[in-house]
């Protein structure tokens, strides 16, 4: 997502940016369907025309267009997981929804989103930064659990 929000402002504006401003962007601004309250940012780079330190102004929708093909991305393998998904599990995840996990899922709306497109419930994970790392662990020191769900 950061190498996407590089990449339009390079496109649109000619302005080179780093990748902490690019997560800057995404975390203030950036959302995966239309906010209800607009939101603009001042960016600062470098412009690739003048070589100059140059400052530009970008609004939620600019970068809800830099992002919409990740966020397609996300949608389409979520689509085909489903897809792939057993008649049991898929009445599981009719029943129980769909947990988003890790940093993607604090892009602003993702969960309206893919709701929206899949129809099933989302919801966020309580510490979607952590959480797969304490799952992960949590699986790790109960090897019987381990070997009950591992996947072969």
């Amino acid at each position: 997502m950061d190498e996407a929000i590089v990449n339009y402002l390079k496109r649109k504006y000619n302005l080179l940016i780093g990748e902490r401003t690019a997560e800057q962007i995404k975390i203030e601004i950036g959302s995966a369907y239309v906010l209800d309250k607009p939101l603009t940012m001042e960016i600062k780079g470098r412009s690739l025309i003048e070589g100059m330190p140059e400052t530009v102004t970008v609004d939620d929708s600019e970068i809800r267009e830099a992002l919409s093909e990740c966020v397609s991305t996300i949608v389409s393998a979520i689509r085909v997981a489903l897809d792939r998904t057993p008649p049991e599990l898929s009445a599981d995840i009719i029943d129980r929804g769909i947990v988003l996990a890790g940093g993607g899922a604090l892009l602003k709306n993702l969960d309206k989103r893919i709701r929206e497109e899949t129809g099933l419930p989302v919801c966020i994970a309580d510490d979607p930064l952590c959480c797969v790392v304490l799952g992960t662990s949590k699986i790790l020191s109960d090897f019987k659990l381990l070997r009950r769900i591992e996947i072969e």
